[in-house]
């Protein structure tokens, strides 16, 4: 199996890890994003269902991240660019952000574990803990997407510039990106929603295009 199958397998497996913790997160574990509950509540609701958290957890960032490195590697062969940015700043970004999502999903899985230790002792001290992992866990990957934006929108441009995938995912991937970089502007971290379910289908269809080997000079 040559790398732009690999490449292909890991795009559609991102996909699907994305779609699998949408439906999690929204049929399973909606209490915890719940207005109606106080903090509190929100944080016994996470403790008492650990298990699924962590194992989601496992699934959206850890092996996200990792499956992220092949993919990334398959895509950067398509490029015959020699400038920087092409041969050395997309690749770099991919694998940065490859480490941001496989740190954010195992900080806020061992942070469970010690935030339900000290639950038992202190449910305010647990809080405060919890809130200060959360923020540390957002602004590595869990919220803020401004990496991963700015690596599909350099792919996407570059794919113009030399007429790499079809100009469709191009736009697409554009479009995604700059979903993904605004997250970086306070206040507009929602939109990573967007990012993420837009990124959905650029994934599916990168997937695909390199599994058939159409990733050079396709327009």
């Amino acid at each position: 199996m040559n790398n732009q199958k690999i490449g292909g397998i890991a795009g559609i497996i991102e996909a699907v890890l994305y779609i699998i913790g949408f439906v999690v997160l929204f049929f399973f574990m909606a209490p915890a994003m719940d207005t109606d509950k106080t903090e509190l509540d929100k944080l016994k609701f996470v403790l008492d269902n650990k298990a699924l958290f962590q194992c989601w957890n496992l699934l959206i960032y850890v092996i996200f991240g990792l499956v992220l490195i092949p993919l990334t590697i398959a895509i950067h062969e398509n490029f015959k660019d020699k400038s920087l940015i092409g041969i050395k700043v997309i690749p770099i970004l991919g694998f940065i952000w490859s480490c941001l999502v496989i740190s954010s999903g195992m900080i806020a899985n061992i942070g469970l574990e010690t935030v339900d230790d000290l639950f038992t002792e202190n449910n305010t001290v647990a809080l405060t803990s919890w809130r200060i992992i959360e923020s540390i866990q957002n602004g590595l990957g869990g919220g803020v997407e401004v990496v991963g934006g700015l690596w599909v929108f350099l792919i996407s441009g570059y794919g113009l510039r030399e007429k790499v995938f079809h100009k469709a995912l191009n736009f697409l991937g554009l479009i995604v990106g700059v979903s993904g970089i605004i997250t970086m502007i306070p206040g507009l971290k929602d939109v990573g929603a967007i990012f993420g379910l837009t990124q959905i289908f650029w994934f599916v269809w990168i997937g695909i295009i390199m599994l058939k080997h159409k990733t050079s000079k396709v327009n």
